[in-house]
């Protein structure tokens, strides 16, 4: 799992296909610039995911979406967008405003 994004409005997270070690993407400014690596600290206990996807969080609403598929293939083409030109924080905020406009999933905590 890598926290791609976190502002005052969104959270967005990558959750990998793979188990074992996690690269976490930290926001610094506006852009996804640095990495740091973590280790599991504990044992898969959980069966892997069998492909990626994204979770959007809209803090505003307090729901979110969770992008796979098709859906998920798009939004990384939309990253990689970002990594080669690096965007305002005011168009990354406006396109996940557009996608959270799919959430129908209050956040729950467990």
């Amino acid at each position: 799992m890598n926290m791609l994004y976190d502002s005052d409005s969104f959270v967005v997270v990558h959750m990998e296909p793979h188990a074992g070690d996690i690269d976490v993407q930290m926001q610094d400014g506006v852009g996804l610039v640095a990495r740091a690596k973590e280790t599991d600290a504990e044992p898969a206990a959980h069966p892997a995911l069998e492909r990626h996807g994204f979770e959007i969080v809209d803090k505003r609403s307090g729901k979110e979406v969770y992008l796979d598929g098709s859906w998920a293939e798009l939004f990384q083409q939309q990253i990689a967008a970002w990594r080669a030109h690096t965007p305002t924080q005011e168009e990354v905020e406006d396109t996940l405003d557009r996608y959270a406009e799919l959430a129908q999933n209050p956040v729950v905590m467990h």
